[in-house]
């Protein structure tokens, strides 16, 4: 099979003279030096952090960065993402409530009892292939709650949550002087203080670990500042490392979407950090509350008697107990599976929609044969999944119109701003879409009722792949009794950029009606990834140059042509504008990652000195104003109070202390970044180093942004066609599936 879905170029492509690719080369190279001077990293006393990047970014993943807890005494002017954060801690509030009222917490002792001393039997139990020799059952189910009982305050996107004051400024300086003491940098200070609060200097002094939790900090750094904090009284086995690091592991495996982890693979990782005995520190996390114990049933496994380990004979009983995994979590995203999981089976109870007969029928008769599949789901069941590519969204559009039809309060959400508009121009009403942290913070959508939930009938989400635990969770508690929901989306994309995999747990737990959509996306492009999709590199034919294969030796030569299809070829020879290009490449490092490819690409469409943090009005910039969030837009100017954006006709001022943290150069973006958005043509950039990263679902999500035209700068040889037949989804480590399953059987 050949590796090119088109062997056809442009013809300017393939004879450039060589003094133009001199030329070209020469000016990336320039770019590629600038764009290593954004890498801000500051050394002090064997302390080294990168402050360009967000917690955890190894090799340049294609998450986005995770922007850093902001400080200061004076509060700049309020984002999106703050009152987007604001509703989410009111969220957890009312999960830690839930909590509280089920088993109480573990005390912590010298001599441990209960979960925390059984852990170790357990974990080594489970390993050597029996169960547990004790198990550990979960906690009662508790009632179902009438609607949601404590309202999130209908309110104007940026407003501030007067529970989460900003830390002030005798506090950042306190922090400092203790980092600069252990030899941190002091740049480090907002970041501290943000995320440890107003006593984050005693802290830092009294558990120079905890250090641990401002995102960037990597053990190595920490145990670098302990050492000069505390001298000879510090070393590999101090509990307080010990606590921090289990601490670390599970925040650094959410970021690669898992909401818990098996405790052998948390013990083996403690060992790698030279923690001399992981399992005697699990049991003090768990006791201290560091981190939460639960077990789950191995799926896949037959139930019946389970071998004992040798020399264990006897020690079960005759009728043994399916097998099960010990997990270890934080409590945020434990509660917030757990809070999902009952409102999923709240809905799916639901009876009828309004309490009046409806004619859905009516609806359905006019409808495609897809859409009217799912309006019939739709009117019986009260959770549906809907799944299907970009094409198939007409078919929620049509659930939506015919839901309004029959006077019901409904509207259809999707992740990006730019997913907004295509809903809004499909629905020819811009009140009936939103997105999903617009319609949770209250700038979107119809506001909530007197019980604080969304005064909705039905909710139509057409981005699910992209919503985290956290978000869902708080989606779902939003939603009144009698409310009915849909989540759809392609389950061929990437998943969320945080923490959970909830539309892939949705769908494995059959947790309800499934409606698969029979429209495909057309076109050569569609073609292609519709076979990308069910892992086969097709050759499709592209007689209007849809598709284009530009193949490379190196990056240098992948720099140049990118810089050459954008801001020539696909203009002239496809006739979608520069600024309707999206170049998406694999990481953001790397020698044509989105460093080095913004860098070229500023160069030769907007030059200028960047005096604005980096910046040129007329640059084209991602804001990520919260994990997950990546908003395109156009700088369009700069003041005492921030940068200006124009984020898809949105006016965004982002402040003068966030623009590091949360702007970039927007003309190249990763994968992850792009999706959820679409535009006219992308060019999608694999040079050659990038042959590992490669897998389906990153192939899948980046051939199909665009809308009239994909070009392929093609370095990666063979290791693209075997991506897409041999490297799947990575699978998540997840309790959803499992919490769900019960309601479903």
């Amino acid at each position: 099979m050949s590796t090119d879905p088109v062997a056809t170029q442009a013809g300017d492509e393939t004879g450039a003279g060589a003094e133009a690719r001199t030329e070209a080369e020469t000016a990336a190279g320039a770019a590629s030096e600038a764009a290593s001077e954004t890498v801000d990293e500051t050394t002090e006393g064997g302390v080294t952090v990168d402050a360009s990047k967000g917690p955890d970014e190894p090799g340049e993943a294609e998450g986005p960065d995770e922007p850093a807890a902001a400080g200061g005494s004076e509060e700049p002017a309020a984002s999106e993402a703050d009152a987007e954060l604001a509703a989410q801690r009111e969220l957890l509030a009312r999960i830690e409530q839930r909590k509280a009222e089920k088993d109480g917490p573990i005390e912590a002792g010298g001599k441990l009892s209960g979960r925390a001393a059984d852990l170790l039997a357990a974990v080594r139990a489970v390993e050597s292939g029996r169960q547990p020799s004790v198990q550990f059952p979960p906690p009662a189910p508790e009632p179902r709650r009438p609607a949601a009982t404590a309202p999130v305050r209908n309110r104007p996107a940026g407003a501030h949550e007067a529970s989460a004051p900003a830390v002030s400024q005798e506090t950042v300086a306190a922090v400092g002087a203790v980092l600069a003491e252990g030899g941190a940098p002091d740049a480090l200070a907002v970041r501290a203080a943000g995320v440890l609060g107003e006593q984050a200097a005693d802290r830092l002094r009294d558990d120079p670990w905890q250090l641990l939790a401002v995102p960037g900090v990597r053990p190595e750094q920490a145990d670098a500042f302990a050492r000069v904090l505390l001298g000879g009284e510090c070393g590999p086995g101090d509990e307080r490392r010990a606590t921090a690091l289990v601490g670390w592991l599970l925040e650094r495996a959410a970021l690669g979407g898992h909401t818990v982890l098996e405790a052998a693979a948390v013990r083996t990782a403690l060992a790698e950090h030279s923690v001399p005995d992981p399992d005697e520190v699990l049991q003090s996390a768990i006791a201290e509350g560091v981190v939460l114990v639960f077990q789950d049933a191995l799926e896949d496994q037959p139930e019946g008697p389970v071998a004992p380990a040798p020399g264990d004979e006897g020690a079960q009983d005759d009728e043994a107990e399916q097998p099960v995994r010990v997990l270890l979590g934080l409590d945020r995203y434990a509660l917030a599976e757990e809070s999902l999981a009952d409102g999923l089976a709240r809905l799916s109870d639901a009876g009828s929609l309004t309490g009046r007969e409806l004619d859905w029928e009516s609806a359905a008769g006019a409808a495609s044969p897809s859409a009217a599949e799912l309006i019939r789901a739709m009117a019986s069941h009260g959770l549906v999944a809907h799944t299907g590519g970009d094409a198939a969204r007409a078919e929620p559009v049509a659930l939506v119109t015919a839901a309004r039809g029959l006077g019901l309060r409904v509207c259809a959400a999707a992740h990006t701003p730019d997913g907004r508009a295509r809903l809004a121009r499909a629905l020819d009403d811009p009140s009936a879409a939103v997105t999903v942290s617009g319609l949770l913070d209250g700038s979107e959508g119809p506001g909530r009722d007197g019980e604080g939930a969304l005064a909705l009938d039905l909710l139509a989400v057409v981005d699910a792949p992209q919503l985290d635990v956290e978000t869902a969770a708080m989606l779902v508690e939003s939603l009144a009794d009698g409310s009915r929901l849909l989540l759809g989306g392609d389950p061929g994309v990437l998943g969320s950029a945080g923490a959970g995999q909830v539309f892939a747990d949705v769908l494995a737990a059959r947790a309800c009606p499934r409606v698969a959509s029979r429209t495909p996306d057309p076109g050569p492009i569609g073609e292609l990834v519709s076979g990308i999709g069910a892992g086969e590199l097709l050759q499709v034919d592209a007689p209007g140059w849809e598709v284009v294969i530009v193949p490379v030796q190196d990056a240098g030569e992948a720099v140049h042509r990118t810089v050459q299809l954008v801001a020539d070829s696909v203009p002239r020879a496809i006739g979608v504008p520069t600024g309707e290009t999206q170049v998406i490449t694999p990481g953001h490092g790397g020698s044509a990652g989105t460093w080095v490819l913004n860098a070229a690409l500023k160069e030769r469409l907007n030059p200028g000195p960047g005096r604005f943090g980096g910046f040129d009005p007329g640059d084209r910039v991602a804001h990520t104003p919260a994990p997950g969030r990546t908003l395109p837009g156009t700088v369009v100017s700069a003041d005492a109070g921030g940068l200006h954006l124009d984020c898809a006709g949105t006016p965004v001022i982002v402040p003068r202390d966030r623009v590091e943290r949360e702007v970039r150069h927007g003309w190249a973006l990763t994968a992850h970044q792009a999706a959820g958005l679409r535009w006219p043509a992308v060019v999608v950039v694999l040079p050659g180093d990038a042959a590992r990263t490669l897998s389906r679902p990153w192939v899948y999500t980046a051939f199909s942004r665009g809308e009239r035209h994909l070009s392929v700068v093609h370095g990666v040889d063979g290791a693209l066609p075997q991506a897409v037949a041999d490297i799947p989804a990575q699978e998540r480590t997840t309790r959803l599936r499992t919490l769900l399953r019960p309601s479903a059987g």
